[in-house]
């Protein structure tokens, strides 16, 4: 007998359901439904798929070798992925190298050998943002490439010359997708107003021919995007309504409110996430980094932050913070996803745990403010470089004392600053970690050798 499944197991099922259309009254995003399934139906790159292109020649003679799709978001890198596995006899793995690693990539490999071995049948591998594996990640495809286990298809947005592993990239033929132009967009959302069974046939609506064009405008080329746009669009109009450009703004300003309240939830999260650092509370550090990874954020935008935070907020109180921040990017761009959590969130807990001081930040804060104040004050001459004979007789470098020529390697009473600013101070140590012993250290050399030795 079936175990019987709980409310939230259920409710699950039914959410993904729903993703696929399968609920009755939920349906798949507009985009989703009109994506293409075959060739002919692929709108926007004329050359990529024409009858006698490349492409077209290999995917219809079942000859395909591995590829590496480059474009824009929304130009039908995916889609394409989708209309070859179609095509083909292999069967097909769609694998996102955002949410997937290398322990996922075993699995994937380990089925496709078995497949091969017992059905006698081929892998096709759709590896989206491919660029998002690091290079020693990639190197990972290289053996099964090379036996047959699997066909390779990598999407990415990025130049593969830069992102892509120079040895996958030489075992594969590279694509470029263009963005869609006003007219292929056009196109694409005529389509999908006159589609009844996956588009908005049914709704019967009255479309301003300048309603679709600036659609078109509106989306930069990203077919994706023009059909969200479209959509939200159908829906203010209602069925049988009007569907004109005054519509078309409404549903852009609607979709940009929508927008920037998911960007305003992130940088509230990130405010969190230094705020927690700069409280030294360690638990909600780790807390809100993660929440912001789950959530897809950028690993190397959260590593750049730290490396920020390491100089803002912890500066000279622990010189060593620097350093694990910087480690910790570099470590990941060389581990990638999953492992290089490690050094995330290595970094982040150190970051929260060590002293802090924002004494650099009021530092340069202040002398910039001088600087715009004060304008190019002229550098005093003792300070200025003698190289000819000219500047010699002009007094440059006279009276300069040499530090290391004296007692502590400092100069009781000299000055460096232009005479305007003389006495000024930028820099104040906090009494926090090491920059307590910078402040003392300084405080002496002021005091003098009189005064200390009293």
């Amino acid at each position: 007998m079936a175990k019987k499944q709980s409310e939230p197991q259920q409710e699950t099922l039914l959410a993904a359901a729903a993703r696929r259309g399968a609920v009755p009254g939920a349906r798949q995003p507009l985009a989703d439904r009109m994506r293409p399934r075959t060739l002919d139906e692929v709108v926007g790159q004329p050359t990529l798929i024409s009858p006698n292109s490349m492409l077209r020649r290999l995917i219809d003679q079942d000859r395909l070798p591995s590829l590496i799709l480059w474009g824009p978001p929304g130009t039908g890198k995916t889609t394409l992925a989708h209309v070859v596995a179609h095509s083909t006899k292999l069967h097909f793995v769609p694998f996102s190298a955002v949410l997937g690693g290398v322990a996922d990539l075993r699995e994937i490999i380990k089925a496709a050998k078995e497949r091969r071995a017992y059905q006698g049948r081929g892998t096709l591998l759709f590896v989206d943002e491919i660029h998002r594996f690091n290079k020693g990640q990639q190197d990972a495809f290289l053996p099964h490439l090379e036996d047959g286990t699997v066909t390779l298809i990598g999407a990415t947005t990025e130049n593969p010359s830069f992102s892509v592993n120079a040895a996958v990239l030489s075992r594969s033929k590279v694509f470029r997708l263009e963005a869609l132009t006003p007219a292929a967009l056009e196109a694409l959302l005529q389509r999908a107003l006159h589609d009844p069974a996956r588009g908005l046939g049914d709704q019967k609506l009255q479309v301003h021919a300048d309603a679709l064009a600036a659609i078109a405008r509106a989306t930069d080329g990203d077919a994706r995007r023009a059909l969200g746009l479209l959509e939200t669009a159908a829906e203010l109009a209602g069925t049988g309504g009007e569907l004109t450009i005054e519509l078309v703004q409404r549903a852009l300003d609607e979709r940009t409110l929508l927008y920037d309240k998911s960007g305003e939830e992130h940088y509230n999260t990130i405010s969190a996430f230094i705020k927690a650092m700069r409280g030294s509370d360690p638990d909600a550090s780790i807390y809100w980094l993660m929440r912001m990874l789950e959530a897809g954020d950028d690993p190397l935008f959260l590593l750049r932050r730290m490396i920020i935070f390491a100089s803002e907020d912890v500066g000279n109180a622990d010189p060593r913070a620097l350093q694990v921040a910087v480690s910790a990017d570099d470590a990941f761009r060389r581990i990638g996803m999953p492992e290089g959590l490690y050094p995330i969130a290595h970094a982040c807990l150190y970051l929260a745990s060590c002293p802090k001081s924002n004494a650099i930040k009021v530092a340069w804060h202040a002398a910039r403010a001088a600087v715009r104040e004060h304008g190019s004050l002229p550098v005093p001459k003792k300070l200025r470089n003698a190289v000819t004979a000219l500047m010699k007789r002009e007094g440059y470098g006279t009276g300069y004392n040499y530090p290391h020529d004296f007692e502590d390697h400092f100069v009781p009473g000299e000055t460096y600053l232009p005479d305007d600013l003389a006495g000024a101070r930028f820099y104040r140590p906090s009494q926090e970690g090491l920059e307590k012993a910078i402040a003392e250290r300084l405080a002496r050399l002021k005091r003098g050798p009189s005064e200390t030795d009293e």
